[in-house]
């Protein structure tokens, strides 16, 4: 697709901007009480639907906080949890090192699936967000990838056809359904990949 079409390059946060990892939050937890962590992932993993749920708005910070609490037997408290459950987080500082001069040709947004305790406790006061035009979460939009509608929203923000829309993300499934929508998007599994593919497509 030639570089001309696109305008607007689309990121994924985390695992591409910032990879993550709970195991740090699982050993922050072990700390607390022998075995505390492992339960922990345990609970959160078999009971995944909750975690989308919280990411697509439907379930409140306090019902998600409550549940996870109980999960712990209440041995830490609500401003702990959060600040455990968004440890996980640290920079791409090579993927990050691209945005300014990224900047300079293209609209920049940023697309993710998250919530309101990491964004307020995790990531929010990152300085590589100021390269953004704008912020699409999908707790304040309401849907999660690879939902159409949340892809909707970054068009609706753009106002750009769907092929002037180059996305990034390190998950396969939301990389398809932004080509089935008719952008063009690169799945992300490194840097090194990422700079050649943006070379082929004449985007550096």
């Amino acid at each position: 697709m030639p570089s001309d079409k696109i305008s607007v390059i689309v990121f994924d946060l985390g695992n591409v901007l910032l990879p993550f990892d709970y195991k740090i939050a699982v050993n922050k937890l072990n700390e607390t009480e022998i075995g505390l962590g492992n339960k922990f992932i345990n609970f959160y993993q078999n009971n995944y639907q909750l975690h989308r749920a919280f990411e697509k708005g439907k379930l409140s910070k306090n019902d998600f906080i409550d549940k996870m609490l109980n999960a712990l037997n209440y041995k830490i408290t609500a401003d702990e949890f959060c600040e455990i459950y968004s440890s996980v987080f640290t920079e791409n500082k090579e993927v990050i090192a691209l945005l300014p001069k990224l900047k300079v040709k293209y609209k920049l947004i940023l697309l993710s699936n998250t919530n309101s305790i990491h964004k307020e406790y995790g990531w929010k006061n990152y300085s590589f967000l100021k390269y953004f035009d704008k912020l699409i979460l999908s707790h304040e939009a309401n849907a999660i990838k690879p939902e159409k509608e949340i892809y909707k929203c970054v068009e609706n923000f753009t106002k750009g056809l769907p092929f002037q829309h180059l996305f990034i993300d390190d998950v396969l499934e939301y990389v398809n359904a932004a080509k089935q929508l008719g952008w063009d998007a690169i799945h992300f599994i490194g840097y090194e990949k990422l700079i050649k593919e943006l070379i082929t497509k004449k985007i550096i």
